[in-house]
């Protein structure tokens, strides 16, 4: 860091406070401050005080730092933000409902929290970071951040449009699945009970689809009523892709539970979109009933694709997974040991008892155990008024093994358009919605729990975590060299057997996870904990003892790590 005078024709020269930085191989300078207005005596005490002099002593003029905010990792996020275009397509500059919103994504990211905590976060009395300085926010009040989220509400439209338009297009696979998350109070007209992925017994909760590219990378989201069933979710999805996107021609990707042979029937074609889906597991077992296809063809191959007439206009691509055929038998062992544990208590429970407990009483607290391991299929059960017997099913336990390690994928693609092992790599790529979800509920985002009472207020935060989820998914491309993520994917795919095996790590990620350690020796991160490492990196508010009004703000060196950071986001944090 230096001072440099820098000539301005008949103009007294520019006093620029400077810094030298190596990019690309060739050295090259940025300007931090100008220091033109300020006293000779000032920058001349300055540059003596960068070239290594001493400092003045506490009665003489020095520049102190006022005020210290962790700065970086706003730089990251928000520099990321406007490299993607997001800002421009929430809405014009100078508005400060879209710089609240931009304020309270990047906030999402940095540092999770109710908006009342964001708000404080913000405001620069209470600030937490240089997210409100650097955006311009001056005083911020939670009542500000709630018209901001009913603001961007009402742009959702429009913006899930601008993403489309920049991810999707016809032709292409589109990812959806659903999930859902707990409403805390009982005011919502969203709320219902309903299917709980969270685990939160008795608690209203809301449903959610996610419509990805075909990368992973998260374009749009709809917030339903809590006991909606996933099947019911499709058809807006469906009008959104053909309506409000203009998609005439994609492929729709879901799991089982999502596109079913009724929708297929009712929604899908109709619309006239292709799919790829999977058969459940009844369906499967009816095709090998059938003849369909002959267990004894995968003894040397993985897949295998099928035509039947009860499947008109469709491939059906069988598959089998060595290794998931182990786990299901374990798995199944296992319920069936708990199970048997279960039913034989319950018996010694009743045999001490000495009296009839009664045939009903009983078919009931047998049927607890059933609903609980859902295996009741698998054993034979004899019910009396003192008691009851049981045994496992030993031939029905056989044929359920039949099919471990299968499963069948169906598509109305064309083999011209996609061979086979596309159309298992196009179903298993819904392992990306699946990580989505995860980063928007727990890990990163913290989308859950949601206080919010009104129906558009509870969508519009559910798209505040979808459009940071975005935000984070182009971050995680650029810094894949620096986390554990795997950033050689062509090397990943030759380790893998075949698509139906499961994916291998490459190389290259196997000794970054084992050394703890980059390609160029530096610590590999997580997300968040490189979040936190670039937070170090401070925006300065520095000012001298002899006159406060002169101040200025610098930003802290970066550190090696943190300048890779910033050289693999194209984001300086000095300009924002």
């Amino acid at each position: 860091m230096y001072i440099e005078s820098v000539p301005n024709r008949n103009s007294p020269p520019a006093i620029l406070l400077r810094e030298s930085y190596r990019d690309a191989g060739k050295i090259k300078k940025r300007t931090i401050a100008n220091l033109s207005d300020w006293p000779t005596e000032i920058v001349e005490g300055l540059r003596t005080l960068l070239k290594g002099g001493k400092v003045a002593p506490a009665d003489q003029e020095s520049i102190i730092v006022r005020r210290a905010l962790p700065h970086g990792h706003v730089a990251a996020v928000l520099g990321t933000l406007r490299n993607i275009g997001l800002d421009r397509m929430l809405g014009p500059p100078r508005n400060r409902c879209r710089d609240l919103v931009i304020a309270m994504i990047v906030a999402r990211l940095i540092a999770p929290a109710s908006k009342l905590a964001t708000a404080r976060m913000l405001d620069p009395l209470t600030a937490s970071s240089s997210l409100g300085e650097v955006l311009g926010l001056g005083p911020v009040d939670e009542d500000e951040l709630y018209v901001a989220l009913d603001w961007l509400g009402e742009r959702q439209e429009a913006i899930e449009k601008a993403l489309a338009r920049k991810h999707l297009h016809d032709g292409t696979l589109v990812l959806y699945d659903v999930s859902s998350s707990y409403v805390e109070g009982r005011c919502c007209e969203l709320a219902r009970l309903g299917y709980n992925r969270d685990g939160k017994k008795g608690k209203l909760q809301i449903v959610y689809g996610l419509l990805c590219a075909a990368d992973g990378c998260p374009v749009a989201v709809e917030v339903f009523e809590g006991n909606t069933a996933d099947p019911m979710t499709l058809s807006v999805q469906i009008d959104k892709l053909k309506e409000r996107f203009g998609l005439s021609r994609v492929v729709l990707v879901g799991d089982r539970g999502m596109i079913t042979s009724a929708r297929i029937r009712d929604e899908l074609r109709p619309a006239g979109l292709d799919w790829i889906t999977a058969l459940r597991a009844p369906q499967i077992h009816a095709l090998l009933d059938a003849g369909a296809f002959q267990l004894s063809l995968f003894d040397e191959r993985d897949l295998a694709e099928i035509t039947i007439p009860e499947f008109p206009g469709e491939r059906l691509v069988v598959c089998k997974n060595p290794l998931l055929a182990a786990e299901r038998a374990r798995k199944r062992e296992d319920l069936l040991h708990a199970t048997e544990a279960a039913l034989r208590k319950l018996a010694d429970q009743i045999a001490r008892g000495g009296s009839s407990a009664g045939q009903d009483k009983i078919a009931r607290a047998v049927g607890r155990i059933e609903n609980r391991y859902k295996l009741a299929k698998l054993f034979d059960l004899a019910i009396a008024e003192d008691g009851f017997t049981f045994r496992r099913n030993l031939a029905r336990v056989a044929d359920e093994a039949r099919l471990d390690g299968f499963y069948v994928i169906r598509t109305s693609v064309e083999d011209k358009a996609l061979a086979a092992d596309n159309v298992v790599g196009a179903y298993k790529s819904l392992a990306r919605v699946e990580r989505a979800f995860r980063s928007l509920k727990t890990v990163d985002l913290h989308l859950r729990p949601i206080h919010h009472w009104l129906a558009p207020r509870v969508r519009a935060h559910v798209f505040l975590c979808m459009l940071a989820c975005h935000v984070e998914w182009h971050m995680r491309e650029r810094l894949k060299p620096m986390l554990f993520d795997d950033d050689d994917l062509t090397a990943a795919a030759r380790e893998r057997a075949s698509i139906v095996a499961p994916a291998q790590p490459s190389p290259a990620a196997l000794r970054k996870r084992a050394s703890k350690l980059t390609a160029n020796g530096g610590p590999v991160h997580s997300f968040q904990t490189l979040l936190r490492d670039l937070a170090t990196c401070t925006l300065n508010q520095m000012t001298t003892t002899l006159n406060a009004a002169y101040s200025f703000t610098l930003v802290a060196t970066p550190t090696p790590i943190q300048a890779q950071a910033f050289s693999l986001l194209a984001v300086d944090p000095t300009r924002l």
